[in-house]
């Protein structure tokens, strides 16, 4: 059997020092190292969804769906078409999409027809009378699975910008998934189990496939971590990895935010001689965050962190590659809002083959992209001036994207009034709109007191009476014991 990642000996290691390495991953991603799987990477939508539309043709019991976004367009219809066929042929069909996500972009009549057709159909979230700020928690996961024997995680939702507008000159968003089978398809359908319960009744444990129930595929080990808020399990993987990279560790985000303890992992790591690099949007969706984004570059560069900016309309990918040995696939992106906030779903893999044509498909971005260095007032500039066609085009992403933006900017405006670190340029576009923001939010409140006053008016009462009814809740539960919630699993967790 292949060394985990973790495990990497060096001479003289000891068998008891990779036990405590492999015990160390899996508690920070609070997710198993599973054997015995095949894993097949899946790059952009010409590879993903036709490979998502043959494993659900062939369903014969179950699919299991579950996206941010499930766009009511052309590439929607497509999706829909066969799950409405699949349910309509007596297989158990389940989706879930995210009420945010979903937003100004499926109309109620998708899900209607859906729902006629035999789908189970569940909306995460929506906006709650007695949890006005429950909307902070995202269901960001995009996963598949099929009759617990094939399963997909990836950064992918469904909707035409991922597939291109080729009438339009326009190319598709750049994203990655994986196909897994084997063991860990039961990791997957559990993390769809999970959070299917949290909606309504749970489903029959029977259909919840078991890791011994499943046979061998491959030889490919991974972990699949279903992240939920609060937890912070990938963050706390990502830490790990980027402090064991012996050589290189190259990484793609669509939404990097660079929070203090992870810049820091990766400045030590590029200190220490780590090949580190960093491959994030040259054009973005949400205009705004390609500043905060940008904020973040000086102590990287200063530190030794190769930053790309990709030249194509966005790119959405999700990846990280470390050592040929390691591989990181998912929904999470590297900001607080993914790590700490959301329902995501990722796969580690530990395997010398799937790394190698992770990093081979890295290669072939950055041949896309455009380096980011340093200038002579230590600034961080475009190496290459970008190809005409790369102008930003404005589009609908697919994150909790408010708390992450409202997180940086007052880390920038925290800076800015205390003086405590020194603002780079890019910094300077932040504090601008920060200030111009307040600016507004002063006038109006000097000449017309009840456009500022209502809004806060009604928030505040809004979270006063969620405080009173948890409060008589509270009271009225008093003396009936705690509630039994649902049965623990094997594992211990509920």
């Amino acid at each position: 059997m292949k060394r985990p990642f973790a495990q990497k000996p060096s001479a003289g290691t000891s068998p008891s020092l990779r036990i405590l390495a492999e015990q160390a991953f899996s508690r920070a991603a609070g997710a198993p190292l599973i054997p015995g799987n095949s894993v097949q990477l899946l790059k952009d939508a010409s590879q993903n969804y036709p490979a998502w539309i043959e494993a659900m043709n062939g369903a014969e019991k179950s699919i299991h769906f579950e996206s941010y976004i499930l766009h009511d367009d052309a590439t929607g219809e497509l999706f829909a078409r066969v799950l409405e066929q699949k349910a309509r042929q007596g297989v158990k069909v389940r989706l879930i999409y995210d009420w945010l996500g979903a937003l100004g972009r499926t109309s109620r009549g998708f899900w209607e027809r859906l729902r006629g057709a035999g789908v189970e159909v569940r909306c995460f979230n929506p906006p709650q009378l007695h949890h006005p700020l429950s909307w902070v928690s995202r269901d960001h996961r995009k996963m598949i699975a099929v009759d617990g024997r094939v399963g997909f995680v990836t950064g992918l939702c469904i909707g035409q910008m991922w597939a291109g507008y080729p009438d339009r000159g326009i190319p598709p968003w750049r994203d990655t998934g994986v196909l897994v089978k084997g063991p860990a398809v039961a990791d997957i359908e559990r993390a769809f189990a999970d959070i299917w319960a949290t909606m309504g009744p749970p489903l029959p444990e029977d259909e919840v496939p078991e890791r011994s129930a499943l046979h061998a595929e491959g030889d490919v080990m991974l972990r699949v971590v279903a992240s939920i808020p609060n937890t912070a399990g990938l963050f706390r993987l990502d830490q790990l990895i980027a402090a064991a990279a012996r050589e290189s560790l190259w990484l793609t985000d669509a939404y990097f935010i660079g929070v203090t303890p992870y810049v820091q992992a990766l400045q030590a790591a590029a200190r220490d001689g780590v090949d580190v690099r960093l491959l994030v949007p040259g054009t973005t969706d949400i205009p705004i965050l390609r500043a905060f984004s940008r904020s973040g570059y000086l102590p990287l560069l200063e530190a030794g962190v190769r930053i790309f900016e990709w030249n194509g309309p966005m790119l959405h990918a999700k990846t990280a590659v470390a050592d040929g040995r390691w591989a990181r696939i998912g929904s999470t992106n590297l900001n607080v809002s993914s790590w700490i906030g959301n329902y995501e779903l990722d796969v580690s893999v530990e395997d010398e083959g799937f790394a190698g044509a992770m990093e081979k498909m890295y290669l072939e971005d950055l041949s896309r992209a455009t380096e980011i260095e340093l200038g002579r007032r230590n600034a961080a500039l475009p190496a290459v001036k970008r190809p005409p066609g790369s102008r930003r085009r404005k589009g609908q992403g697919s994150m909790g994207r408010a708390g992450v933006g409202v997180l940086r900017a007052g880390r920038v405006v925290e800076a800015a009034i205390t003086h405590r670190r020194e603002l780079g340029p890019a910094e300077s576009k932040v504090m601008l709109g920060a200030g111009l923001a307040l600016l507004v939010l002063a006038v109006a409140a000097l000449f017309w007191p009840r456009l500022v006053a209502v809004p806060f008016a009604v928030l505040g009462a809004w979270i006063a009476v969620a405080l009173l009814a948890g409060a008589y809740s509270t009271w009225a539960r008093r003396g009936k014991g705690p509630s039994a919630g649902p049965p623990p699993r094997e594992d211990g967790r509920r």
